[in-house]
């Protein structure tokens, strides 16, 4: 990632001024929208900087540092799709992004917050399972599942070198170990910046045992 006019660090990654308030915007966008869809749950929203952008940023750190394209799945609310890109933007056109949401009303949220705030960004209204394949160089998701389904949809949808990004509390290796009963894949684990508890799993080369 190139460097940006520094403001300050947010989980690791430098940001501008410019960067920090359309992270403040698009948190107010989701205030607002909650009370008419629930795109976070409602005792979430006082927290929400803690517990949903900067628990989005530190995904950030698995962006490449060439153009790339990134898909998340299941967005819901843009968290963290709508967050990554925020901060992809300050770098310039080196980035697609795509966000995938099954939920109509969700779907159109980040339409909206995407204009407002000035983002290029592809929203598919669409069930994952059947969209054909995105040839994502990063594919995240956050709170969409067992991890044994979210490999799965890696596995179709990522770009022969393409890396999965997956954030997971406390059952992580549960959830590895069951994983890993029908698939082979490269893993790092790195500690969560946000919980203690949690790891953020980023795996790649992917195949079916």
């Amino acid at each position: 990632m190139s460097d940006v006019p520094e403001a300050g660090v947010l989980m690791g990654v430098n940001v501008s001024r410019e960067t920090e308030t359309l992270l403040n915007r698009y948190a107010d966008l989701v205030k607002n929208w909650t009370t008419r869809i629930n795109l976070i749950s409602t005792p979430s929203v006082p927290t929400i900087w803690d517990r949903h952008v900067l628990d989005s940023v530190q995904l950030y750190h698995d962006a490449p540092t060439a153009p790339f394209h990134w898909v998340d799945i299941g967005s819901g609310g843009g968290f963290p799709g709508i967050v990554i890109a925020i901060l992809a933007r300050a770098e310039g056109p080196v980035a697609r992004l795509t966000l995938v949401e099954s939920d109509q009303r969700k779907a159109t949220f980040l339409r909206a917050a995407a204009r407002e705030l000035g983002l290029a960004v592809t929203v598919l209204t669409a069930r994952i399972e059947e969209t054909a394949p995105l040839h994502a160089d990063i594919l995240s998701a956050r709170a969409m599942g067992p991890l044994t389904s979210l490999i799965n949809h890696a596995a179709r949808h990522l770009a022969p070198t393409g890396k999965a990004v997956f954030p997971k509390g406390r059952t992580f290796q549960t959830e590895i170990d069951a994983a890993q009963e029908d698939w082979r894949f490269d893993l790092t684990l790195r500690p969560s910046m946000t919980d203690p508890e949690a790891k953020i799993l980023t795996i790649g080369n992917i195949t079916h045992v």
